[in-house]
């Protein structure tokens, strides 16, 4: 009887400390899986652009935001854009830190609708660093993206004409 009292307590002891680490991993790896397969209006992430262009066009709404702790004015500096599907676009922001000290800045990106996240591809973005920003200090940042030519072939985008890129700045905080 000890020892199956031994083995069920070595057992449990496994089974907690291998739900602990799933705990831990779930975050950081349901963020990979996002960008990767583009899951609830994760953009992906692409090493290049696009070399595949087709003749139906999209327009790209760009919207911006920031956190109520975070003093800074970010804005797009266009509001839309009309591309190609496949076409390399590349856009700007402009963020303002009004406040008198320096601060870092995180920016979260989402992509509307959500079933779009999966061919909106990314190449460069300022959203894939921190961002500082001393007192009184602006700056444009890029994001360089195209939407995937396999966009055309989703039955249930044949009618989506308008793709919206969002982005919330936080203040980043170290844990």
């Amino acid at each position: 009887m000890r020892k199956n009292d031994r083995t069920v307590a070595i057992l449990l002891t496994i089974g907690f400390f291998t739900m602990l680490a799933l705990a831990f991993a779930s975050v950081p790896l349901y963020r990979v899986f996002c960008q990767k397969t583009g899951f609830g209006g994760t953009p992906k992430i692409s090493r290049d652009g696009s070399t595949n262009i087709i003749n139906r066009e999209i327009t790209v709404r760009f919207i911006s935001n920031t956190h109520r702790d975070l003093p800074w004015s970010f804005t797009p500096l266009q509001h839309t854009m009309r591309l190609k599907i496949g076409e390399n676009g590349l856009a700007f922001y402009k963020a303002k830190n009004n406040s008198d000290k320096s601060i870092v800045g995180m920016a979260t990106y989402n992509v509307s609708p959500d079933v779009a996240g999966q061919y909106f591809n990314k190449v460069f973005c300022f959203c894939f660093e921190q961002q500082r920003l001393d007192a009184g200090e602006d700056m444009e940042m890029p994001v360089q993206f195209f939407i995937d030519p396999d966009f055309a072939k989703d039955p249930l985008l044949k009618n989506i004409n308008e793709i919206t890129l969002s982005y919330t700045f936080f203040v980043f905080k170290k844990k």
